[in-house]
């Protein structure tokens, strides 16, 4: 889309709110909600695309503006249509004779400022903050004994780019190597950007540690990034990069299959990425517990027809705020958490960072510690 579509619909959605709200502040108020509104209309589709025309660090200070902006119009839309809803609804009322307070509209008014402000700096802390540890036992039946107990930690869709840098990377690192994992499963869209921009920022990467060693699979975003180059540059890293394969892990005397597909889109940018669990199955030994890497959850049917027993996956962000938590069901068979699928079970991380605005409300970070436990 062209910036001036972006700007003409952002105008036309900020028009609404202002027209709606604005009247219903006190004056001082008002005038400042107005002024933000003109700002926000500019600065919400600049900082979707300031990239494309500015280099760092200019840019990101614009998308970081801009992300604010978009996650603040956000929660001011969505409230301003509930309210408006609500006055239905009153005005209804009253056409029926119940008695509605005279003093609802203007309180509204300021109840949907209010809110939206408090949602947007709620969301802001939630999305900094580095993701806790969420604790999931999957239950296999068979599995042998000597790997009851294996642990996966699994972080997704953390999005290093123009607000997510390396310190932020390097907190969650941290975190990952307190728990010392059998394995590191990193689920895809790591990145914004380009190696030439980034590659400072996910170095911390390097100091993953991990029993049996750390492993990527690629997500939608590493394909708007350069994929071929954040694969080399993994590589560079110490971090297995799984391509429709799979490895062998040898665990107390046991084997456990670690395979990983691209991305389901992928070979829209590279046919010979195409995404395929069958093929990431193909050689393995036929009796050993099979573990999938895949960044989206509708790799799930392909997988279970190839046999795996368990697949991790992310790129929901477990919705990451209202309203978007309503349209990630259009698209994918799974939102958030662990579900089965035939024999198979999916576990779907709700992502480690965060993307577009800084902004987490109802969806909390995770790092996901998977552990794996005989069924009973």
């Amino acid at each position: 889309m062209s910036l001036p579509f972006l700007i003409a619909l952002s105008a036309a959605l900020h028009f609404y709110i202002g027209a709606r709200i604005v009247p219903g502040l006190p004056d001082a108020a008002g005038w400042l909600l107005a002024a933000w509104l003109v700002l926000s209309t500019v600065l919400t589709p600049v900082g979707l695309i300031a990239r494309r025309w500015l280099r760092p660090p200019l840019a990101d200070r614009l998308t970081w503006a801009g992300m604010l902006a978009m996650g603040l119009f956000s929660s001011l839309f969505v409230f301003t249509l509930l309210r408006d809803l609500l006055l239905l609804l009153a005005s209804l009322a009253a056409k029926a004779g119940l008695e509605v307070p005279a003093a609802f509209a203007p309180d509204s008014a300021i109840a949907v400022a209010v809110l939206a402000l408090l949602a947007t700096v709620l969301g802001l802390a939630n999305a900094r903050r580095t993701a806790q540890v969420v604790r999931v036992d999957v239950k296999l039946a068979p599995l042998p004994a000597a790997l009851e107990g294996f642990r996966i930690v699994q972080i997704s869709d953390i999005h290093v780019g123009p607000t997510i840098k390396g310190g932020y990377l390097d907190a969650i690192v941290d975190r990952v190597n307190a728990l010392e994992a059998d394995v590191v499963a990193i689920t895809g869209d790591l990145v914004d950007g380009t190696v030439a921009d980034l590659a400072q920022h996910v170095a911390p990467l390097a100091r993953l540690r991990a029993r049996h060693g750390t492993y990527f699979v690629t997500g939608n975003h590493e394909y708007y990034s350069g994929v071929h180059g954040w694969v080399a540059e993994l590589d560079r890293l110490g971090v297995r990069v799984l391509h429709n394969e799979h490895v062998v892990l040898q665990h107390a005397g046991e084997q456990l299959v670690l395979a990983g597909v691209t991305d389901v889109g992928g070979h829209h940018f590279d046919p010979a990425h195409r995404s395929d669990p069958a093929a990431a199955a193909h050689g393995a030994p036929p009796d050993a517990v099979k573990v999938l890497l895949a960044h989206q959850p509708r790799s799930a049917a392909a997988a279970a027809r190839a046999g795996f027993d368990l697949q991790l996956s992310g790129h929901t962000h477990g919705g990451q705020f209202f309203p978007w938590s309503l349209f990630v069901p259009l698209q994918q068979p799974f939102t958030a958490g662990l579900h089965q699928l035939d024999r198979m079970w999916v576990y779907v991380s709700r992502g480690t960072g965060y993307w577009g605005p800084p902004k987490r409300i109802g969806a909390p970070s995770e790092i996901s510690e998977i552990r794996l436990a005989v069924s009973v």
